[in-house]
């Protein structure tokens, strides 16, 4: 119940959050695109990753998606808050991603110290979150992640 909860409280702040809070362009790429570039790319492993779930692009929320595959999260409700904890441990600071954090915390108590240690790791990694995902989708995805320290 409390994982319903979660998923329709994103999907009524969604549209709100893209048209009044996200300034950056949509990309102008498809899943099917990203699938035909080099097997080691960003770009390639993000269109598995949209594929393998069965996930549209969401125009100007693709960073979101690049994050999962750069910090290898799932999708569950409670790998989504622990994500918004890793970006908040890497310096990210919004009011999206204390919204999140806040009622994630407030709904899942029990799992604080998941949370902990996806804040942990966000910590011990090199910022990254503010980059311009859309011109690396070129470069290798491992190259990223051991620059970046991700983990």
């Amino acid at each position: 119940m409390r994982d319903l909860i979660i998923e329709k409280m994103y999907e009524w702040s969604k549209k709100p959050y893209q048209k009044f809070f996200k300034k950056n362009e949509p990309w102008n790429i498809t899943p099917k695109e990203l699938i035909l570039l080099p097997n080691d790319s960003l770009g390639f492993h993000m269109g598995c990753f949209l594929l393998k779930y069965n996930f549209e692009m969401q125009p100007k929320l693709e960073d979101h998606d690049v994050i999962h595959v750069l910090t290898n999260t799932g999708v569950s409700v409670i790998e989504e808050i622990g994500m918004q904890y890793y970006l908040l441990g890497n310096g990210k600071k919004s009011a999206y991603l204390f919204m999140v954090i806040f009622v994630g915390t407030l709904f899942y108590p029990n799992r604080l110290k998941t949370f902990y240690n996806y804040y942990k790791r966000g910590q011990n990694a090199h910022q990254f979150y503010h980059l311009a995902f859309d011109k690396m989708l070129y470069k290798s995805l491992r190259e990223i992640q051991f620059i970046f320290n991700i983990r």
